[in-house]
């Protein structure tokens, strides 16, 4: 059954002071973690399987969190696994691996708050809040408590971090260079034999792939763009943060001019665009450099 987190992310510049007011505001001490989180490519919101230390069996954990600095809430189910490693070689061969976290968690107990003092391979230490529901109360008073713990340890605003651990470790043009170079192999273009494939990252994280399909009668084919933007909005989001175009026959390939249009209806005119190939260094530019003066909602009110 899925459960729900009030959730919140900083650098944290010093560990042992950090420690020490953790100490101070009497929350409990629940030992120090060692964590390995794989992450798989998801239709849905971000999929990773979680093994401990010492334990026995691990967690898959499916969950939805919009990237952002402020407190936000986090919806997630958790399944017990007992054969970790088995899962992880499956799950891999049907979806693919995406990155892999490795973390020294000491974790704190606090009002039903989980405090958690992250040392974490390849990006250094960090602080995390994570308010459950309903330990912490409803979500207002989880709001307010992970906004009190932020004031008691010292958060400043240039500390918070918008995105999760693995987006930090992993190079995003190449996660999704990857995704539409998939899309594109599987492209039906049998009348230009020109294929393309496009992704998208939504504001969960999650990516959305998509080829261009073609017909006999020319008008009703459809970009890769347009289809990447299709399984957005199936997926249940309406907002981009990234988009990415592969071409079998074109080092760069840029999106025509009706899915400039397209993608700007999702995306502001900051939104970054990858233009190459898997591997190697892309091309980029951004929604607003490829249509400036984009046609948008503010013209309907004119």
């Amino acid at each position: 059954m899925a459960r729900v987190n009030v959730e919140l992310k900083a650098v944290d510049r010093d560990p042992e002071a950090t420690l020490a007011r953790c100490l101070d505001l009497g929350a409990v001490d629940g030992g120090v973690l060692r964590q390995r989180d794989v992450y798989f490519m998801a239709r849905r919101g971000r999929l990773k399987l979680r093994v401990e230390e010492g334990a026995l069996g691990g967690e898959l954990i499916a969950y939805r969190r919009d990237d952002s600095p402020d407190a936000v809430e986090s919806g997630y189910v958790r399944a017990a696994v007992a054969a970790p490693d088995e899962l992880a070689e499956a799950l891999d061969a049907a979806l693919g691996t995406v990155v892999v976290v490795s973390k020294r968690r000491h974790l704190f107990l606090w009002e039903g708050v989980r405090i958690h003092l992250d040392q974490v391979e390849g990006l250094g230490s960090f602080i995390e809040f994570e308010a459950v529901l309903p330990d912490a109360g409803d979500v207002a008073a989880a709001h307010s408590k992970v906004d009190r713990l932020r004031g008691e340890l010292g958060i400043s605003e240039d500390a918070l971090v918008a995105v999760g651990y693995a987006d930090l470790l992993q190079d995003g043009p190449q996660v999704l260079l990857r995704a539409a170079g998939t899309a594109m192999v599987n492209a039906y273009a049998p009348y230009s034999e020109f294929k393309v494939g496009a992704a998208v990252r939504g504001a969960s994280g999650a990516v959305y792939s998509g080829a261009n399909v073609e017909n006999v009668a020319y008008p009703q084919g459809q970009c890769a763009e347009a289809s990447a933007l299709g399984a957005l909005v199936a997926a249940g989001e309406t907002a981009i943060t990234a988009v990415a175009v592969v071409a079998e026959r074109l080092e760069h390939c840029p999106p025509c001019g009706g899915c400039r249009q397209r993608l700007a209806e999702f995306g502001g005119a900051e939104v970054p665009v990858y233009l190459g190939r898997p591997g190697s260094e892309p091309s980029t530019t951004s929604l607003g450099e490829l249509l400036p003066g984009a046609f948008d909602r503010e013209a309907l009110d004119a």
